[in-house]
């Protein structure tokens, strides 16, 4: 007798679109996204290892939404020194 067929996980096929979405269109906000609904999805296909497959989407979600977040954050600290060296820079030369 056959097993019957596994359903990919909404949610993990929701994490890869918001991960591709926080490099596209929705940046930031996409990532965070991808990385709540990845979790969610890893957690509910633990749970229904029978019922649900799709952890290779979560997964690639989830990869994603972090290196979005991290690169916005080195982005973010890369600015602040960048300009706050430039308003350091000025008091010397004052």
């Amino acid at each position: 007798m056959n097993a019957p067929a596994r359903q990919t996980s909404t949610l993990a096929i929701i994490s890869l679109i918001a991960g591709i979405l926080g490099w596209s269109l929705l940046p930031f906000l996409g990532s965070i996204g991808a990385i709540i609904t990845g979790h969610m999805a890893r957690a509910e296909i633990r749970r229904e290892p029978q019922r649900l497959d799709g952890d290779g989407f979560a997964v690639a979600g989830l990869i994603l939404g972090w290196l979005s977040v991290v690169l916005w954050i080195i982005g973010i600290l890369v600015f602040v020194l960048f300009f706050g060296g430039l308003v350091w820079l000025g008091t010397l030369s004052q």
